[in-house]
Parts: C-alpha cells; sequence; structure tokens
C-alpha cells in the first residue's frame, strides 16, 4: 500500500521545461502534488498507533511487579483482546459508512425526483453562500436537471458532504488493521520473552522509542509533511508514547503496593 499521488498540469512553457516560478514573460507549468492516502493505509495506520502504545504502557505497567510471565500473559491476552476488537471496529465502521451512504443516496434521489423544485432552490442557497447569484445559477440549473445522476451527486457531495465511500472490503479492512495492531504491540513484549523483567523493560523502552520515532516519522510524511514539520510530529508520538507508559507503571505500581492480595484466598 503506498501513497498516491495526483499530478495537475496547468500548462507548459515553449521549450517544454517546468518551473514553479511563474512570470508574464515566463509561461510556466505549475504542478501540484497531493497525497491521498488508502483506506488501508488509514486502517495500518491506526492500529500500529494503538499497537505501539497501549500494549506497551501495559506490559510497562505490569513489569512494575516484577514477574515476567506476567507480563508476557497479561500483554498476549490484551494482544488478542486488542487486535479482535480492533478488526471488529474497523468492519463495522467500514461496512456502516458504505450502508449510510447509499441509505442516502436513495433519499436523495426521490427529492430530486418528487421534490425538484425544493431541490433547486437548495442548491441556490448552496452558491448564494459563494457570491453566485440565482441569474448567473440558471444555466447550471437547467443542465443539473437533464441530468439527474449529475444532480443527484451534486447535491450529496454540497449538500449533505458526504463523500462517497472507496471500494474497501470491510473484512480485508479488518485484518489490515487488526494485524497492524498486534503486531505493533508484539514489538515492546519481545524482550519478556528472553531477559529478565528489568531488564526487558529498558530493552522494551529503547525498541519502543525508536518505533515510535519512526513511525510518527512515517505517519507525517504520508501525510505530505515537510521534514521538519514530520520530526516535530515524530517526537510528539513519543511524547505521548511515553507518558502513557509512565502513567500505566506508576499506577499499577502504586496499586501493588497499596493491595496486598492472599494467595491461598480471595
Amino acid at each position: 500500500m503506498s501513497t498516491a499521488d495526483h499530478v495537475h498540469q496547468d500548462s507548459t512553457n515553449t521549450t517544454g521545461a517546468l518551473s514553479n516560478r511563474p512570470s508574464a514573460d515566463n509561461p510556466t507549468t505549475l504542478i501540484e502534488r497531493h497525497k491521498i492516502s488508502s483506506g488501508y493505509m488509514r486502517d495500518a495506520i491506526i492500529g500500529l498507533a494503538d499497537g505501539l502504545t497501549v500494549p506497551f504502557a501495559l506490559t510497562a505497567g505490569l513489569s512494575s511487579i516484577g514477574s515476567s510471565k506476567l507480563v508476557i500473559v497479561g500483554g498476549l491476552a490484551e494482544l488478542f483482546a486488542g487486535s479482535i476488537s480492533m478488526g471488529l471496529g474497523a468492519y463495522l465502521a467500514t461496512s456502516t459508512e458504505r450502508k449510510h451512504y447509499q441509505i442516502e443516496l436513495d433519499r436523495e434521489r426521490r427529492q430530486v425526483t418528487m421534490s425538484a423544485d425544493q431541490e433547486e432552490e437548495i442548491m441556490v442557497k448552496i452558491f448564494e453562500g459563494y457570491g453566485v447569484g440565482r441569474e448567473e445559477l440558471r444555466p447550471l440549473a437547467r443542465r443539473l436537471r437533464s441530468d439527474a445522476d449529475a444532480w443527484i451527486q451534486f447535491m450529496m457531495d454540497f449538500e449533505l458532504r458526504l463523500e462517497r465511500p472507496g471500494q474497501l472490503k470491510p473484512w480485508l479492512s479488518a485484518i489490515v488493521m487488526g494485524l497492524a495492531y498486534f503486531l505493533g504491540g508484539l514489538i515492546p513484549m519481545i524482550p519478556y520473552f528472553a531477559l529478565a523483567v528489568k531488564a526487558a523493560l529498558l530493552v522494551s523502552i529503547g525498541v519502543t522509542a525508536a518505533m515510535l520515532t519512526l513511525f510518527g516519522f512515517f505517519k507525517a510524511t504520508s501525510m505530505g509533511l515537510a521534514r521538519r514539520a514530520a520530526a516535530f510530529s515524530s517526537a510528539e508520538t513519543l511524547l505521548i508514547g511515553g507518558l502513557a507508559a509512565a502513567a500505566s507503571y506508576g499506577i499499577v505500581k502504586g496499586v501493588d503496593s497499596a493491595i496486598q492480595v492472599n494467595p491461598g484466598g480471595v
């Protein structure tokens, strides 16, 4: 999955060269690049963002008790439960969005067919907000009324402001988000399988800090941010993950100290 670059070319000069500095004496070609992330990329980013912070915070908190087995068992339980929950959430969100759009599309189709004059008035009000008068709109109104599909799409875009859902498959969206969450959450846990709990915590912190930094930078650049802004976003991601882990560690440590559990009873 990669981010698509949509390139719009406006004009070319007589030599065919490209320039980003237009002038009256030098006709130029202006190139505007847009970063458009796919729906699956969005699912992967959300899954990794949660996976790198939530399970890490949990395992860091559990490590304060001093048992590697507890960290592994608790961490794996959270990983599986969290992955399933994230996957189901992605499935429901994708399928619900498509159903909602289809319901509104059918309703708009009925309104255009049965209440054309009222729909035209709504269109007029929309354009008046952009400073376009009723008389100027008459040719456009006639054109749209002659093409029902175009008119319906216009009302969906400008009246309801609903974007047509992409061709995402709900089950694939669920798999992408669930796996991204699982992989992101598994990384901080790996040291606990091989090291003592205190050493594993330190290694886990280092590995997760590096992953959060890289992830924050990649997420920002995939959105089209410049390197300076991407570096700031990377530091912000690292700070949020660190605060979440520190809070979890302190809370679990405090609860463990305050509550004495009798292994032989309740």
